[in-house]
Order: structure tokens, then C-alpha cells, then sequence
């Protein structure tokens, strides 16, 4: 009721000037006048209804307490103005020792002087008067009352943390603005820099700086829908693209088997060397875009958390000479020489085979697309500690350092003169760091423009980070949905490439994946 009261009268009272305490003595005179005023109402017409007829006594009445309400109005408020004498103690606004409280005046935004209890003793601030424009009468509780209801608990923490031997506490809260206007908010966020001032008079005092941080909170606000929008339009692509690969592989297939069987001349001779050609660009071009398919599926799952690692020991030179048994007709036929040194201390590592083998390929194919005829490609592999290292260099065209923090986004690719009329999709090397960092391991690259590019990847002999990755890819799991239909299909995919030596369909996915996606690693 007495906040009502004060917003009534501050419509028509001369704005408070912050700290002077007359104004504080003439809302109290409005509302002393209001609280007779509102008891005389009903007993002045019931007193003169004795002596004059009721009809008469009710308007009488009203008329002589409105007219009375008025005159003791303006009679206190004027001599509430005209009184010079000290405050009552209870109204006498709180001066520290030191500086003095004129001081609190030149201070930014709404500063104000709280006791024990969180009640407002005074009010100060260089912006004071531009903060009592729209709030209510601060004084008292009248502060912690506009705070928003949700906020008020952690302003009283911040209050009790004070209490207990605190020096300083910074708190967000939402006042409640009064009036609100329709393009208005009816909240405003303040952001309260509070201060222990230390006892006075045997009562903690608390100094709270308030400002106005509704356009940061706007901003917080923009940039965190803005972030909710861009991974759902992530999601959306990783979806489209696993969706739209796993449509392509079921007529991919098709290609790659029929033409097989017509290049192999089963079923009768083809005419001309002319038709036999054509059969096979077809093949090839089919196991080309398989290839592109097949890494648009793995990058994927990996970006979903749906890739799945199958931890199993296995020899190191095994998956490093199958990957030179694989890629070496295509290292001979552009005249570049591969070679692979493996020490002898290395033996086996825990893993899953198929994504080392997978890891290899690709960075031995990209580093064979771009090395000139005469150059040297080689792998390495050493034991370091506990971690396995394999190292992939060439004496190819290499890059220059500042386009090296630009490699490994998928679809981006460094395009010049000289390696634009290389092939790619970009997203070879993008896969290689997603399958390294699936087993905990970590990936380098060193290069210079026409001197070569060292890879090196690094993984644990014992598979450790893989148990770090497999819970987190298990809680990941619950929290994305893959295509519904992907997921039955993504395991026979799977199974069917986890020996890609047992059928020529399979190796030829990953010699074309070397050759095209993971020769885009250094282009990416």
C-alpha cells in the first residue's frame, strides 16, 4: 500500500534529488495524510448522517475530508521543506567517518547504503536521479522488493557472505520496472559491485554500486541463441550429408558390380577396345566417388559421436605393408618412390586396425598425389615411451605456414595456381584428426612451400585414451540421434570394410579413398 501511495505522489511531487532527505520526510507526510484520510472516509459521513439526512451527509462527508487531506498535505509538505532542524534519528541518512557520504555523489550509476539487514539507509550516485526516474522508492526495503523473486536469494547471500567476513561481492540481479511501456522490458538488469564499509555505531554497513548492464545481457542473450542456431544448422548438415551418403553407396555399388562383370567379359566379349575403355572409366569413376561417399560417412559419424572403435592388439608392420602393398602400383605409375622404416621396437599396438590402416592410407595417398616424379615418400614408425609414432613425409610441393591453421576444417581447401589443378573434396585430412583424436592421440604437421610435409601422429601402445573417448562418445550418444535409418546400414558398412584385403570391392574403396580424399589432406 505505502509503495502505491509513493508512486501516486512522486507523480505529482518534484523529482528527489539523490541523498537529500527532505524528499524521504514528504513522501511520509503523503503518506500519513493518506492513512487518516483513508479512516476518515467512512467515519465522517457516519458522524454527520446524525444530524443530517443521509443522503446529504455522504457528499458533505467527502467533501470536508478531501478538502482537509489536502490542506494538512500541503501544510506538511511545506513545513517538511521550511524545517531545518536535525533528522530524527531514524530518518538521519547514514554519514561514514572519513570521506563523508558526499562523496558516494560522484560515484557512476545508483549507489546505495544498506545495513545489516539489506535495508536501504541511503541513497547516492552520480546517476541516481536518472535510476529513481523509473524505480520505486528504494528506501527501506524498497529495494529488495523490486528485485526480481528469483534474484532476491542471491542478493541476501551476497548480503550474509558480507555478514560473515567478506569484503566485496559482485552479483547480477533484474529490478522490476513499474511502469512498463510496450516496447519496454519489465525488467532491468543491474549489475551490484557490493562493499563492506565496516561497522558503524555498532551495525555493519554495506556499500552496493548498481549499473545498468541490460544491453550486455542483450548481447549474452543474441550470442547464445546465435550459437544454438549455428549447431542446429551443423546438425542439420551432418544429417544431410549422412543421409545423402548412405543413399549414394546402395547405387554405387550396383555401378562398381556390373561393371566389374562387364570389364571381366563373363557374360561374352565386349565389341571394341572402345566399349572396354568406357567400362572402365566407368569402374573407376564409381570407385572415385565411393571413395568420397565412404569419407562423408566416417566424418559424419564422427562429428555425431556415432563412430565406433574396436580396440584390438595388432602388429604395427602388418597395417604399414599393407598400406604399401595398396598405394604402390600408384606410387610407381607417377614415378614417386615409396618406402616405409619400422624400428625394431616396435611390436604391437592396441587399436582399431581399421582406422590406423585408414589413417595411413590416407596421408600416404595425399602425400603421393602431391609429390613430383623422382620424389620420396616414406613412413616411419618408432616407439616413443608409452606412444606409438607414425610419420609420414614426402619431398612433395608442401605449404606455406601461414595456410597450415586453415587445414583440417572439412570442405576447405588452399587453393593457388599450382594446386588448383589437383582433385579433392577437402575432407581427407579432417577425417585423419577426427580418427586421432577418437583414439586420444595427437596429430602435427610441419611444412614448407616447396620443400615437403612432415605428418606425425602419435597414439598410446596401450589404447588408454580410447577408454577416455568411449565414455565420452556413450554420453554423446544419448544426446544425438543419428538418421534413423543410417544406423543399421552404418554397421553393415562397417563390418563389410573392416578387411578391406578380403574382397576387391573393398580395396579398391580404400585405394581410391588414398588417392583422392586423403591427397586433399595437404589442400584441405
Amino acid at each position: 500500500m505505502a509503495s502505491r501511495v509513493d508512486d501516486a505522489a512522486r507523480l505529482w511531487l518534484p523529482r528527489p534529488v539523490a541523498g537529500e532527505p527532505v524528499a524521504v520526510r514528504e513522501f511520509a507526510v503523503v503518506r500519513a495524510v493518506a492513512a487518516a484520510a483513508l479512516i476518515a472516509f467512512p467515519t465522517v459521513p457516519l458522524a454527520l448522517s446524525a444530524a443530517l439526512p443521509v443522503s446529504l451527509a455522504l457528499p458533505v462527508g467527502a467533501a470536508l475530508v478531501g478538502a482537509a487531506a489536502l490542506v494538512a498535505a500541503a501544510g506538511g509538505i511545506a513545513y517538511a521543506r521550511n524545517r531545518k532542524a536535525d533528522f530524527p534519528a531514524a530518518e538521519q541518512p547514514f554519514e561514514p567517518a572519513g570521506n563523508g557520504a558526499r562523496h558516494y555523489d560522484c560515484f557512476a550509476g545508483l549507489v546505495t547504503i544498506h545495513d545489516a539487514r539489506g535495508s536501504v539507509t541511503s541513497v547516492h550516485g552520480r546517476d541516481a536521479e536518472a535510476y529513481l526516474a523509473w524505480m520505486r522508492n528504494p528506501s527501506g526495503r524498497g529495494f529488495i522488493e523490486q528485485i526480481h523473486v528469483s534474484d532476491r536469494i542471491v542478493f541476501l547471500q551476497a548480503i550474509d557472505l558480507l555478514r560473515q567476513g567478506g569484503h566485496l561481492a559482485t552479483i547480477d540481479i533484474r529490478l522490476e520496472r513499474p511502469n512498463v511501456f510496450a516496447e519496454g522490458e519489465q525488467f532491468v538488469h543491474m549489475r551490484c559491485e557490493m562493499t563492506a564499509l565496516g561497522e558503524i555505531d555498532g551495525e555493519l554497513s554495506i556499500l552496493v554500486q548498481s549499473r545498468d548492464v541490460s544491453e550486455e545481457a542483450r548481447l549474452r542473450s543474441e550470442a547464445a541463441h546465435k550459437t544454438l542456431l549455428a549447431e542446429s544448422a551443423n546438425d542439420a548438415k551432418t544429417r544431410f550429408l549422412a543421409a545423402v551418403s548412405h543413399e549414394l553407396r546402395t547405387p554405387l555399388n550396383a555401378i562398381l558390380g556390373f561393371s566389374d562383370i562387364l570389364s571381366g567379359e563373363y557374360f561374352g566379349k565386349l565389341q571394341n577396345d572402345r566399349q572396354r575403355e568406357y567400362v572402365s572409366l566407368i569402374n573407376q569413376s564409381g570407385s572415385h566417388l565411393l571413395s568420397v561417399v565412404n569419407t562423408m560417412l566416417d566424418m559424419s559419424k564422427i562429428e555425431a559421436g556415432r563412430y565406433e572403435l574396436i580396440p584390438e592388439p595388432f602388429r604395427v608392420a602388418d597395417v604399414v605393408n599393407a598400406c604399401e602393398a595398396m598405394l604402390g602400383l600408384q606410387a610407381r605409375e607417377k614415378g614417386v618412390q615409396l618406402t616405409s622404416r619400422i624400428m625394431r621396437n616396435v611390436a604391437e599396438v592396441n587399436a582399431d586396425q581399421r582406422a590406423i590402416q585408414q589413417i595411413l592410407i590416407n596421408l600416404v595417398g595425399n602425400a603421393i598425389k602431391f609429390t613430383d616424379r623422382g620424389g620420396l615418400v616414406t613412413i616411419d614408425a618408432e616407439v616413443v615411451g608409452t606412444d606409438l609414432n607414425l610419420v609420414v613425409s614426402d619431398t612433395g610441393i608442401g605449404i606455406a605456414e601461414n595456410k597450415l591453421a586453415m587445414l583440417g576444417q572439412p570442405f576447405v581447401q588452399i587453393q593457388n595456381d599450382y594446386t588448383r589443378k589437383y582433385e579433392g573434396t577437402g575432407l581427407g585430412l579432417s577425417l585423419v584428426k577426427g580418427l586421432v583424436a577418437l583414439h586420444g592421440g595427437r596429430f602435427d604437421m610441419r611444412s614448407r612451400a616447396g620443400e615437403g610435409t612432415v605428418v606425425t601422429v602419435t597414439i598410446a601402445l596401450d589404447g588408454s585414451g580410447i577408454r577416455a573417448s568411449d565414455e565420452q562418445e556413450s554420453v554423446e550418444q544419448t544426446m544425438v540421434e543419428f538418421p534413423p535409418r543410417l544406423k543399421e546400414h552404418r554397421r553393415e558398412s562397417t563390418n563389410g570394410r573392416a578387411h578391406p584385403e578380403t574382397s576387391r570391392t573393398d580395396a579398391r574403396e580404400l585405394n581410391g579413398g588414398a588417392g583422392h580424399d586423403g591427397s586433399q589432406a595437404k589442400t584441405a
